[in-house]
């Protein structure tokens, strides 16, 4: 017989190779945990679980946990939100205390963090979290999350934090999307609860604050849009084009727009700064037309507060010697402020 010793195991002449019990319980406890996930996955066990919070996005994580047969429990401030819920099977509770002592996995869908920590951090409501699998979809930051789960470690809690890529509407279809950082073992545990929520439910990472940081990066191509998008409308009705035309034209123009967004992202991963015979569009020639959308505005009289920060970027870039470079290069500058 061949005998290796395992970090931690302890060789005596004329005595066998003996790891210690931790080792033994911690083989235990994987196997075990192993065990449970298979199980879960094939039987379908349904967890009880709570949902804090029922206004238009709390009540429609509930109603996606209620049609998928999972016992739901419900807590609103205002209980008059939550009562509809009731109509489809759900227990509706007087206080978090009481939401929280039923179940297995607390999901909390309010305003931010904290809010959350005024309904959980309660001496009577952290009293009764351990053991249990805290789930926070509130908007916050990535420090915010990462607070929160500390927190709940310190309480015997799991946690999880969520930021949650959709409307009310996409909750609990195929589309709907879900980011959850924080411990795998969790997520994996409670799969079917999670598919549940949605069909693109995705874990991206252990770090809990990954969830939010994802989030804050897609609000700022959204809000990037949805700001480009007022100032196109600015411009239109100031020179007397009718928006039905623009919405035409953007639909022509959009896939044009999505290229330039997946080539920039592309060469900042790479680190192609420089033009070459790949480049789409160099600075010179976004900052040409910038010019031209400056004289337009300022001709119509229209707030320039948004683009010139877009401006000091541009000016920065060509100021390091940039100008001819692609338009990868300004992400050289976003980094840190100036």
């Amino acid at each position: 017989m061949e005998l290796s010793l395992l970090p931690g195991d302890h060789l005596r002449p004329g005595s066998y190779c003996v790891p210690p019990i931790s080792t033994y319980l911690h083989d235990v406890a994987t196997r075990v945990a192993s065990w449970r996930r298979q199980l879960i996955w094939r039987v379908g066990m349904k967890r009880s679980i709570a949902v804090l919070g029922t206004g238009r996005m709390g009540s429609a994580l509930a109603r996606a946990l209620l049609a998928e047969g999972h016992r739901t429990t419900v807590w609103n401030r205002t209980k008059d939100k939550a009562e509809p819920l009731a109509l489809l099977g759900a227990t509706i509770a007087p206080s978090v205390l009481e939401a929280a002592t039923a179940a297995e996995i607390i999901i909390v869908n309010v305003s931010d963090y904290a809010a959350t920590a005024a309904i959980l951090r309660d001496d009577a409501v952290a009293s009764v979290l351990r053991g249990k699998l805290i789930v926070d979809l509130t908007s916050g930051t990535p420090q915010g999350a990462r607070e929160a789960a500390e927190w709940c470690a310190g309480r015997g809690a799991s946690y999880l934090d969520g930021a949650i890529m959709a409307t009310p509407d996409f909750i609990g279809t195929d589309d709907g999307t879900i980011l959850i950082s924080g411990q795998v073992e969790a997520f994996q545990d409670n799969a079917a609860v999670f598919r549940a929520l949605g069909g693109n439910v995705q874990h991206v990472g252990q770090d809990p604050g990954r969830a939010n940081a994802l989030d804050s990066a897609l609000l700022a191509l959204m809000w990037g849009a949805l700001f480009g998008a007022l100032h196109a409308i600015a411009v239109s009705q100031a020179e007397g084009i009718e928006l039905g035309e623009l919405g035409r034209q953007w639909t022509a123009t959009a896939p044009v727009v999505d290229g330039l967004v997946t080539d920039l992202i592309k060469r900042t991963n790479a680190g192609r700064f420089a033009s070459d015979e790949e480049t789409l569009s160099s600075i010179s020639v976004h900052y040409g037309a910038f010019q031209h959308l400056l004289e337009l505005m300022d001709a119509r009289g229209i707030d320039r507060s948004v683009v010139d920060g877009y401006g000091s970027i541009f000016q920065r870039a060509i100021a390091a010697g940039q100008l001819h470079g692609d338009f990868a290069a300004l992400s050289q500058f976003l980094g840190k402020a100036a």
